[in-house]
């Protein structure tokens, strides 16, 4: 069985390349087709996609390329349709919500779609970037984004199979889409042994630092409590002074990330409309509870009082009232490290295989 595989963009490290890499661990001889490969911007992680068949569109010859990512999605339904996949039996697209990877020439390729989400910025979910403050690229980006809708529902047509993340993604894509979606957690790497735990002193948040995860929410509650925190990650949302004031430890390593994590009183997470969260399982397999926002897939993988304590409210208030709860919970750091398992990387790589040896005849 011949295998492509595809991919928005190479630039960063997170869940959706987390994906990737496990997707190429089952077809290794597969190549990545992609717009663009930024190794360089991996920071840590810049060796991760070394030795691999990555095939990039006429965009990696663009100047300034790094910095033109968002201005791309314009030009995406007409950049994968460039891509020939004759050659092959199946096209598995990895869709990270930036562009849409879909509008692609099948040819006779079966399509699967794995999508972390439909793009967040074309259906009223918070994003990175707070564009509409703006009233002059407010009208440009609604009038762009009409086009762009039409351009994602018509890609939506062209997938034979969809993979959702979670079920709060299945959810998003029948009511987006119109289509059903059978659900595979994303791979987690359950690698985060409690052995060597200490007594958490700190609290802990970090990952993408995007305005939807709402750090600075995080930052004010444990400033306005008086307890420590340690904020782990890259790039920042328009809050630098307020990040600042916090431990700030950038981008980590993964061994430096389990370190953080083994040794954390609790993971925080504020993410608003959390496609499903793979960070919170993370700390999870290194035996450190859960304090999340009551929002999106958290609520998928976060066992309430088992594993971890939810808050209702995205307000500095309410996640005050959930760390003094948890001060009195009594979590079993064993407890968390069951929880993470049931999401492991192997359980992922044989749940995609067996779900394409129903859908795809050999």
């Amino acid at each position: 069985m011949r295998v492509a595989l595809v991919h928005d963009y190479i630039k960063e490290y997170g869940g959706a390349e987390r994906v990737l890499e496990a997707l190429h661990e089952i077809w290794p001889d597969a190549p990545v087709y992609t717009t663009v490969n930024l190794p360089e911007f991996l920071g840590p992680h810049i060796k991760r996609f070394d030795g691999w068949d990555i095939r990039t569109s006429w965009l990696q010859g663009i100047p300034f390329r790094h910095k033109l990512i968002s201005p791309f999605r314009i030009l995406m339904p007409f950049v994968f349709g460039q891509f020939d996949f004759s050659d092959f039996d199946v096209v598995i697209v990895s869709a990270t919500g930036a562009y849409f990877p879909n509008l692609l020439n099948k040819k006779k390729a079966v399509q699967i779609c794995y999508c972390h989400t439909p793009p967040r910025y074309l259906y009223g979910y918070a994003t990175a970037r707070e564009w509409k403050k703006n009233i002059v690229f407010r009208i440009l980006g609604e009038i762009a984004n009409h086009f762009l809708r039409i351009a994602d529902f018509n890609s939506s047509k062209n997938v034979d199979y969809y993979i959702a993340n979670s079920q709060e993604v299945a959810a998003r894509i029948k009511k987006f889409y119109k289509r059903e979606a059978v659900v595979v957690y994303p791979p987690i790497d359950t690698t985060g042994s409690i052995k060597g735990k200490e007594k958490g002193k700190y609290y802990l948040a970090g990952g993408r630092l995007a305005r939807p995860k709402h750090i600075d929410l995080i930052i004010k509650a444990c400033r306005d409590l008086n307890v420590p925190l340690k904020v782990f990650g890259k790039g920042f949302a328009g809050y630098e002074k307020e990040i600042k004031g916090s431990e700030f430890v950038g981008e980590v390593s993964d061994e430096e990330k389990w370190k953080l994590m083994r040794n954390a009183k609790a993971y925080i997470n504020a993410s608003e409309d959390e496609d499903f969260g793979i960070t919170p399982v993370e700390a999870m397999s290194a035996g450190t509870p859960v304090i999340a926002y009551k929002s999106g897939g958290v609520v998928e993988s976060v066992v309430e009082g088992k594993t971890g304590i939810f808050f209702e409210e995205l307000s500095v208030e309410s996640l005050k009232k959930a760390m003094k709860q948890f001060n009195n919970a009594i979590i079993d750091p064993n407890d968390c490290v069951k929880q993470a398992q049931r999401f492991s990387k192997e359980r992922f790589k044989s749940e995609i295989q067996l779900f394409i040896s129903r859908v795809v005849k050999a």
